[in-house]
């Protein structure tokens, strides 16, 4: 093979993949697969898109090799092809992060972002040592189960308000859910705070602590 043809091809391939992360709604499949695998169904309802849609969308994803599925009865479950998929979704927002400054202001421009230094991802041991903080998880209970941070509490965000008696009111409460651009550990912080509790967020969520090869429970294969 020509060196010309050699590189024209291989870049081809390389392409593949920059194809399929050209779409924000892929991106938004990719985020949420990286919680844990998910029904085309139920990956419609969460991003108001049509069961059509979102199947197109994850052929594009498919052919590229980022995601993989498997029947499970009648329907297909779908799933990240492997970790190296979460690693570059995480490196693809980094450097959007850095270099495209509207991401920050589009943040602050949500009612519930806490503005407060989340708690650094480094410090939690020590919090839970020093402080005998309380860790919960405010996702859907299938992605707690699918994988959660050690000593985690499953307490989606959908059942806070009933469940606050459950929280010790004399130890922090430290939040955390899908991500830095996941809300719902904003206004889990913001529930519990204006209910009188100290609370704080986790600086990222579920897979930035994953990504890190740090310590998790529950993980499974599906």
């Amino acid at each position: 093979m020509a060196h010309r043809e050699f590189k024209r091809k291989i870049y081809a391939e390389f392409a593949r993949i920059g194809n399929a992360l050209s779409s924000a709604r892929r991106l938004e499949l990719l985020d949420l697969l990286a919680q844990g695998p998910r029904h085309v169904e139920a990956l419609a309802t969460e991003t108001d898109m049509s069961v059509a849609n979102v199947s197109q969308h994850l052929q594009v994803l498919r052919q590229a090799r980022l995601v993989e599925a498997e029947r499970e009865g009648t329907k297909a479950l779908y799933r990240l092809a492997d970790k190296h998929v979460l690693d570059l979704w995480l490196t693809l927002r980094s450097v959007a992060e850095e270099r495209l400054a509207g991401l920050g202001q589009l943040r602050r421009d949500v009612d519930v972002y806490d503005e407060e230094s989340p708690v650094p991802r480094d410090e939690l041991e020590r919090l839970f040592l020093d402080r005998n903080a309380v860790l919960i998880d405010t996702r859907p209970s299938r992605e707690y189960e699918h994988g959660h941070l050690p000593e985690a509490i499953s307490m989606p965000m959908d059942e806070l308000p009933n469940r606050l008696h459950e929280l010790p009111r004399d130890r922090p409460i430290i939040a955390y859910c899908r991500g830095d651009y996941c809300l719902f550990a904003d206004e889990a912080v913001a529930l519990l705070r204006e209910k009188g509790f100290e609370a704080h967020r986790l600086d990222g969520g579920w897979p930035e602590w994953w990504a890190e090869d740090r310590a998790v429970a529950g993980v499974s294969e599906g």
